[in-house]
């Protein structure tokens, strides 16, 4: 973990959000009654897309708490998470698992951390900062 002034914090946060991801994608679509179906039918069409964008988020909010030598950790350990997501999908009635799911999540994770190695990584030490501003340095011994 990078040096952060709040790394427990940050692993809530983390946890958090890791959290909200899992329980979005077993919830049930109960909301989508007949006939807003065909109205909303390009949601489904979506689904792989919002898969990439979720796990590329999910890179990049990682990356932001590690340095780049760990990036391959977050990667696994994201992957790993969306095996556990389908596997979890598979053994409830209303949702399905696929390994074009699988596969988007792993494009959304190469994707975000090759955004975070081209500059954005490591990004929470910059928002530290800048909430923290010169306080938190004259503060620090």
């Amino acid at each position: 973990m990078l040096p952060l002034r709040y790394p427990r914090r940050w692993r809530i946060a983390g946890g958090l959000l890791l959290a909200a991801v899992f329980a979005a994608t077993l919830m049930p679509m109960v909301w989508f009654w007949e006939e807003r179906r065909q109205l909303l039918s390009w949601l489904f069409d979506a689904d792989k897309w919002l898969h990439t964008i979720v796990f590329a988020f999910l890179a990049l909010w990682f990356s932001g708490q590690y340095a780049k030598r760990d990036y391959w950790r977050i990667g696994l350990w994201l992957s790993v998470f969306g095996v556990a997501i389908e596997l979890c999908q598979r053994m409830v009635a209303h949702r399905t698992a696929e390994w074009a799911d699988l596969a988007a999540d792993v494009v959304g994770i190469v994707i975000g951390l090759a955004i975070a190695a081209f500059g954005v990584g490591g990004w929470s030490l910059h928002v530290e900062k800048w909430f923290g501003g010169a306080e938190a340095d004259r503060a620090a011994p």
